[in-house]
């Protein structure tokens, strides 16, 4: 199999408010956009994309239908954590967890969307010795240790 894009889509109640919210404080374009269904891409160099369902839309397989999704956290890894983390408590985000480093490797902050999914902003860091042996040679070569 040759996997040529691989993204999530949530389903959520307000299709629009969700496209709204991650359009307004991320580097994210709509390139679908319905009432049912919004599909976004990143704009920068690098492609990544997620879209957002109705969960009541016919395509949504019937035993599925009307629920959304629960128990979701989506990883966003970027260059500079700390100006994110000033840029999104200035816009008004609220923040679950404050910016933060981890033992196991991640200086991080949550927030969350309009619909319940965390967002965990993060930027890799070396984790303490109690933890790296959990790191591949590779991943920890790639940290810079």
């Amino acid at each position: 199999m040759k996997i040529t894009s691989l993204y999530p889509v949530i389903m959520s109640h307000d299709v629009a408010a969700s496209a709204a919210f991650w359009t307004a404080h991320f580097p994210l374009t709509v390139t679908f956009d319905s009432p049912w269904y919004v599909s976004l891409k990143t704009t920068q160099a690098a492609c990544f994309e997620m879209a957002f369902l109705d969960p009541q839309h016919p395509s949504v397989p019937a035993d599925f239908r009307g629920k959304v999704s629960n128990g979701l956290i989506i990883n966003l890894e970027v260059e500079d954590v700390d100006d994110e983390y000033q840029r999104l408590c200035q816009a008004g985000l609220p923040m679950l967890v404050n910016l933060r480093a981890e033992d196991f490797g991640q200086r991080h902050f949550i927030t969350v969307d309009p619909n319940g999914v965390l967002i965990d902003v993060i930027a890799p860091v070396l984790p303490s010795t109690e933890f790296a042996h959990n790191y591949t040679a590779q991943a920890l070569a790639e940290l810079g240790k």
